[in-house]
């Protein structure tokens, strides 16, 4: 594991931040006193891409960096990888408002990770792949030796394309996520094999290989993912206006869908798809909900805010954007910001849905490990 402080003695120009007002209840999610405290840079590794999974129990922060692109051996063909990084955000909790740290943990069989979420007593991980190497799931340990194992890297025996955010149902324990085609459009991939969707995949009970299904399509690249607080309702982003080389379709959509998740015959659907929300400064990639039910997403100027009914409440500004975050402790967001990582200081009510329920994580910790010990069949440390 190699390791990097990040404390620069030349760090990077700190970007300009500050609200921007939509409507008069954004001052419910700002409180009386909101913040920034810029917490980590890096002048050279766009390290806090993707991911933000925040762990409680160590006070610890898992990001996964932008594409490093770096010429091949002897000057041959460019290589491209992603880092996954994980940060301390203990020196941060001191009267001196101290520094986080970053150490960058071996990806193992995780190739091009992407995005991620808190998962029973590690993190589940996206991999994009590569050539070499398939996309799909991984469960990544939280603490060293950071063992990595596959969860489900096909749809049935058809590769992903390039597996981007992903979810988890505490209801039942299932796992849905993306997959558009990004990994092809920025080279590292093959042409897709499949559509680019949203599925839902069950793991096996008692080292059974679990089931998976598509749940929707109709998107240009579906990319972020969350669910309300009483998972009723499926947030999805469609971030179709930037394809992987970088090629800006203003005509395409830049837009978060919602579907109501209803049960039919004993499983979970989706349907009533509908125009959410339209983002016209950049796209919305990461995307959370509150413990009241406002939606969260990173997008191309900050993390915009809007209500449960759609109404655009306000924006956490950072110049050069957000691409995605998540939520820490009560009253805390914790934002990606390329180069750098911000706590964002906001209400003391304010609580991440997705850290909400840690009962309920608890209670489906021993079956998930259980399957996690029978059911996969390669470790890679």
């Amino acid at each position: 594991m190699s390791s990097s402080s990040d404390q620069s003695a030349h760090p990077p120009s700190k970007p300009a931040t500050g609200w921007k007002w939509h409507h008069k209840d954004f001052a419910q999610v700002l409180g009386a006193d909101p913040a920034f405290q810029l917490v980590l840079s890096s002048p050279d590794t766009p390290f806090a891409h993707e991911a933000g999974v925040y762990i409680a129990a160590d006070d610890a922060l898992f990001v996964t960096s932008n594409r490093l692109i770096r010429d091949g051996p002897g000057g041959s063909e460019k290589t491209q990888s992603v880092q996954i990084s994980r940060i301390d955000l203990s020196p941060t909790r001191r009267k001196d408002g101290g520094l986080a740290t970053r150490a960058d943990i071996p990806c193992g069989p995780i190739h091009m990770a992407n995005g991620g979420v808190n998962y029973r007593d590690g993190i589940l991980f996206c991999a994009q792949g590569s050539g070499a190497a398939p996309s799909g799931l991984f469960y990544m340990s939280r603490r060293a030796p950071f063992c990595a194992e596959p969860v489900v890297t096909s749809y049935c025996g058809v590769p992903f394309n390039s597996v981007n955010d992903v979810v988890v149902r505490t209801r039942d324990g299932s796992i849905w996520f993306t997959d558009p085609a990004y990994g092809h459009e920025q080279g590292y991939k093959a042409a897709p094999s499949l559509p680019s969707q949203v599925y839902r995949y069950v793991p096996g009970e008692s080292g059974g290989s679990g089931s998976i299904t598509a749940v929707a399509d109709g998107f240009g690249h579906p990319n972020g993912l969350c669910f309300s607080p009483d998972e009723r309702t499926l947030y999805v982003t469609d971030t179709d206006k930037v394809h992987g080389a970088g090629h800006v379709r203003p005509d395409r959509p830049s837009s978060i869908y919602a579907f109501d998740v209803r049960v039919r015959h004993g499983q979970p659907i989706v349907c009533n798809r509908r125009l959410f929300a339209f983002v016209e400064t950049g796209i919305p990639d990461g995307i959370k909900c509150d413990t009241d039910g406002r939606v969260y997403s990173g997008c191309g100027d900050g993390i915009h805010v809007w209500s449960e009914g759609g109404v655009p409440l306000g924006r956490i500004q950072i110049a050069g954007g957000v691409a995605n975050f998540c939520f820490g402790r009560r009253g805390e967001i914790w934002a990606l910001n390329e180069h750098h990582v911000w706590r964002v200081a906001i209400a003391s009510s304010i609580r991440g849905a997705l850290l909400a329920d840690l009962s309920t994580q608890a209670k489906s910790r021993k079956r998930f490990m259980s399957v996690v010990r029978k059911g996969f069949r390669s470790m890679f440390c």
